[in-house]
């Protein structure tokens, strides 16, 4: 009878050990949240927050918005901040201030956006891994990092991994650099939509749905131009577009290497851009989006795409396999039931009013200098039934565009 009571009361005792170290766990993630919000609310111009290494969970969202405070972490796998059982906020940290670094930390799980910066200059995001642990999902959050109405912005060596929306996304800002990251298995990879010079380089793309985006989207508060795509890996981005109904990027077809869509001066140069299915590069206007706005589009939107200039990239495989029955029809029609669409699919859209002798003004030009890259201009004005793959009307040059220099530079 001893025996029975000794045996029976060892899984009780470690049971009892297990609901303590629970209990003492929450507890002390209740306690460093607390902290850390105090933290952010006492910070003034120079404070440095410095988190060590450990897995805490939060329940309620982050906010910042003192100037010059930097956040820092021990490493993007060493310091976890986990919102897997967030209750409250929209975001995970949401910052409102100039001259911010945070680095070297994770942000995963969580309910919205991971890290959304609004109307600051000088933003520097290092190092930093944003997760979705559960891979893609449309009930994962929009974006991960995500500064929105910036100037002079930097991200760099950091990684995106689920985003329903866009991995890394700069919306309305000036003067960015995004170099050095890894996005993966987002709807987006990377995106900057309406913004003005901004270096995107020496990143990788692969399995999104689309690998890097620049975008011009009517109705915001201003129009992007001037955007350099270079010395990127963009791969074999063949995931399922798992965005939400009704989000800009949910028309992305999968298999998108490079999307440019109704942006002005965009350079595409020195990437490997490989194994995309529907198309290593796609250039395309507002009117193949699917995506119109119920309250109608500003009189002053440009929805074409002008003055693009592609050279130099390392094109291989990809267009065999497009998604959405219109493409996939096109692309029997014109090559084949085992043919592949070309790097480049061009929707074909282009300002008539504008046209000299059947082509734009030579800054507005689509511009190949790219080896015996093929091109198809898709005729979507005509939904497709004249496409082109004639490359003639490509054979130009653009003036090249000026690095962007952050000022001031951000110390590493």
């Amino acid at each position: 009878m001893r025996k029975t009571l000794l045996f029976l009361a060892l899984p009780l005792a470690l049971a009892a050990c297990h609901h303590e170290e629970q209990a003492a766990q929450s507890s002390g993630d209740a306690s460093f949240e607390a902290k850390l919000q105090q933290q952010l609310l006492d910070a003034k111009p120079g404070s440095v927050i410095d988190i060590p290494a450990g897995i805490y969970h939060l329940q309620r969202g982050l906010s910042l918005r003192t100037d010059g405070v930097t956040i820092k972490g021990a490493g993007m796998d060493k310091t976890v901040l986990s919102f897997k059982g967030q209750l409250v906020g929209p975001e995970g940290l949401l910052v409102n201030a100039n001259d911010f670094t945070i680095e070297n930390l994770a942000l995963e799980d969580t309910k919205g956006d991971a890290l959304k910066i609004n109307q600051g200059k000088n933003i520097t995001i290092r190092g930093v891994r944003v997760e979705w642990t559960g891979g893609p999902k449309t009930t994962n959050g929009a974006y991960g990092l995500y500064p929105v109405k910036t100037q002079n912005v930097l991200v760099e060596d950091s990684v995106v991994i689920g985003a329903s929306d866009a991995g890394i996304y700069v919306g309305q800002s000036n003067n960015i650099v995004v170099r050095r990251n890894r996005a993966e298995y987002n709807v987006a990879g990377i995106e900057i939509e309406n913004s003005v010079n901004a270096d995107v380089y020496e990143n990788t793309a692969t399995n999104n749905t689309g690998g890097i985006l620049v975008f011009n989207m009517p109705n915001l508060s201003q129009a992007g131009h001037s955007t350099r795509v270079f010395k990127n890996k963009t791969i074999g981005n063949n995931t399922d577009n798992f965005a939400a109904k009704g989000a800009a990027v949910a028309s992305v077809p999968r298999g998108s290497g490079v999307v440019v869509n109704s942006n002005d001066k965009v350079e595409i140069f020195d990437n490997d851009i490989a194994d995309n299915q529907t198309a290593n590069v796609i250039i395309s206007s507002y009117f193949s989006t699917n995506y119109y706005n119920t309250k109608g589009v500003a009189a002053d939107y440009n929805p074409y795409p002008k003055g693009i200039f592609i050279y130099d990239n390392r094109f291989k495989g990809g267009g065999d396999s497009p998604d959405g029955l219109k493409l996939k029809t096109l692309k029997t029609a014109v090559f084949g039931l085992n043919g592949k669409f070309p790097d480049i699919l061009w929707d074909g859209y282009v300002d008539e009013t504008k046209l000299v002798n059947g082509l734009p003004p030579d800054s507005d030009r689509f511009c190949i200098q790219n080896g015996d890259v093929g091109v198809i201009n898709a005729d979507g004005p005509h939904d497709y039934k004249n496409p082109s793959t004639d490359t003639k009307p490509y054979q130009c040059t653009l003036p090249k565009l000026p690095p962007v220099v952050l000022d001031p530079e951000p110390k590493a």
